[in-house]
């Protein structure tokens, strides 16, 4: 197991999680087209997908409710506390919380468009599967000299333990 510091980094508005990991360092960094529009992203409406119980938002995000929280949703920009394990499609892990044992905390706003759109329909003490096309996770670029190849579509089951306001 390894130590990991989640720290903010203000001048390119991203998250990176340092330790010695070859991805830590990239996991909470914003997509290259993080802030811009999606062309759908106005839109209410979302479809049903092969998982019965997994709904696809506009953006693309697959959002599966494992187990329902009691307490309130956090905002783009709280600060929020997450145990969360990540993996690729083949089922290969990339990163947890779990593993490292502590959960992680990082502002909302300061990660992956997936997580800030997928975190926000969790309720504290919930548990989901996020599916994350590369449209709204890393994109084509990947991570360079990371874990996750370019256009990759990442999972992740994430836990909301609480919002820090």
């Amino acid at each position: 197991m390894f130590k990991a510091v989640v720290i903010a980094v203000l001048a390119s508005a991203s998250l990176a999680i340092a330790g010695p990991s070859s991805f830590s360092s990239q996991l909470f960094a914003q997509a290259p087209d993080a802030g811009k529009p999606a062309a759908d992203k106005g839109k209410a409406k979302a479809e049903k997908t092969t998982d019965a119980k997994e709904v696809k938002t506009a953006s693309g995000l697959g959002y599966t409710e494992l187990r329902a929280g009691k307490g309130p949703s956090p905002s783009a920009t709280d600060k929020v506390k997450v145990n969360y394990r990540g993996t690729l499609t083949d089922g290969k892990e990339f990163d947890s919380s779990y593993s490292r044992g502590q959960p992680a905390e990082f502002p909302l706003n300061r990660v992956i468009p997936c997580w800030t759109e997928g975190v926000q329909k969790m309720k504290v003490g919930g548990k989901a599967k996020l599916t994350c096309p590369s449209s709204i996770a890393y994109g084509d670029r990947g991570t360079p000299g990371g874990p996750i190849p370019p256009g990759a579509t990442l999972i992740f089951e994430i836990e909301l333990l609480s919002i820090e306001k």
